[in-house]
């Protein structure tokens, strides 16, 4: 099970930080620490984008240009928690945010929501004056 904190309502310009953890997180006699971690968005009639990864070698990797120097991924491998750090928000970051983890450990991001097999519950981010 993946649970996810964090979300609300913030004006542009500001701060948020999403959180999801794993308790106990196991695949295959895979840890959490096996695994990449990816974050997600969808907006209102869109499609779920990828945003980011961070692999098991605490590498991340950022896939959508939008976000890029605004928002920082980190893991925290001893709480089986992962990070999504937001800055200097604007009104098209508006969207539910997601925390996944891909079926099978290793080092890859991968950049498709369906190799996601294990997913938080969502948190809407809301940015407006």
């Amino acid at each position: 099970q993946v649970v996810q904190s964090g979300g609300g309502s913030v004006q542009p310009g500001g701060s948020l930080r999403l959180s999801c953890t794993a308790p106990g997180f196991t695949e295959n006699g895979f840890g959490f620490d096996s695994h990449s971690i990816g974050w997600f968005r969808q907006a209102p009639g869109k499609v779920r984008e990828i945003l980011s990864c961070i692999n098991n070698h605490n590498e991340s990797t950022y896939f959508a240009d939008s976000v890029k120097g605004r928002f920082t991924v980190s893991r925290d491998n001893d709480k089986n928690a992962m990070y999504l750090q937001m800055d200097n928000l604007k009104p098209e970051d508006t969207a539910v945010y997601y925390c996944a983890i891909p079926r099978g450990a290793g080092h890859v991001c991968y950049n498709t929501p369906r190799l996601y097999d294990y997913w938080g519950q969502g948190a809407q981010v809301t940015v407006s004056p």
